[in-house]
């Protein structure tokens, strides 16, 4: 099988190719290779390629400054993936998208499921929301949240590089989601695409936290391995206490029954997958 990756150096595409099945001839293309924002490009791009299955894992995920950027936001969110899309079926290749959490606007008590509305409170989730309905009938959209990994810019190596620096960080805990190794989505992506999966699915790592339970974790997983050689205060504050230009969902843990049923079983716990990822980060030293 022929794929073609979108956002293909970005922390989820380096893991869809870490991990991807034998017998794949991979065309990875970055953000460098293809503006995926330019309806022209994307469709010689595409027919060049020539793929069976296209992953677009690409994104504009900067939500603050997507409140002031929100051209851009919908241009590479929304818009694009329409082009994809559309030039995914001239192609005669399957699509996969992978949208987010931000869709819901975290006021439910209970994981939200698949078919749960939605109602984005920022322009990132907005965008991304537009980006599903642009995506059209016949594509799996996987939506996903909290995304780590041990390469590029993410909160589990900005909190390594802070507790190496500072005597104390404050850390949100009125947030409440699931921390998903990078890893294990490219897994469960894989496992989605192979079983010919359509429509919306949910994926995530098990169990849910806050960011400063995440913080915590990270911190005591660290020491354990030594990638941290001393415990710092990791303090708790509320969101009110750590203004942003865009607000979050205060709670946005995804149902995955459904994505569990049809691959068989849920992912690892959060902190199991965390502490996998940590000694990966070790070991590349």
């Amino acid at each position: 099988m022929k794929l073609l990756i979108t956002g293909a150096g970005g922390q989820l595409g380096q893991a869809l190719q870490a991990v991807v099945p034998t017998n794949v001839e991979i065309v990875a293309a970055t953000s460098v290779e293809l503006d995926i924002g330019d309806a022209d490009a994307v469709r010689s791009y595409v027919a060049a390629a020539a793929p069976q299955l296209l992953i677009n894992a690409a994104a504009y995920t900067a939500v603050d400054k997507a409140e002031s950027d929100v051209e851009t936001a919908f241009r590479i969110n929304g818009e694009a993936v329409g082009y994809l899309a559309q030039a995914a079926k001239a192609a005669g290749a399957r699509f996969v998208h992978v949208s987010t959490d931000f869709v819901f606007d975290g006021t439910a008590g209970i994981p939200y499921a698949p078919d749960a509305p939605t109602a984005p409170i920022g322009v990132y989730g907005a965008s991304k929301l537009r980006g599903e309905q642009e995506a059209g009938e016949g594509a799996l959209i996987v939506r996903t949240a909290w995304v780590y990994g041990s390469r590029g810019a993410n909160f589990v190596r900005t909190m390594l590089r802070l507790m190496a620096e500072r005597d104390e960080v404050r850390v949100v805990s009125d947030q409440i989601g699931t921390p998903t190794w990078a890893t294990s989505l490219a897994d469960g992506i894989w496992k989605l695409a192979a079983a010919e999966a359509t429509g919306l699915y949910h994926y995530t790592d098990s169990g849910a936290a806050s960011w400063y339970d995440f913080a915590v974790a990270i911190q005591e997983e660290a020491l354990a391995i030594g990638l941290l050689d001393r415990a710092i205060s990791v303090l708790p504050i509320p969101s009110s206490a750590y203004l942003t230009p865009a607000r979050r969902p205060h709670y946005s843990v995804l149902d995955k029954e459904a994505t569990s049923a049809l691959i068989g079983a849920p992912a690892a716990h959060w902190r199991a997958n965390l502490r996998l990822m940590l000694r990966e980060v070790g070991e590349r030293g």
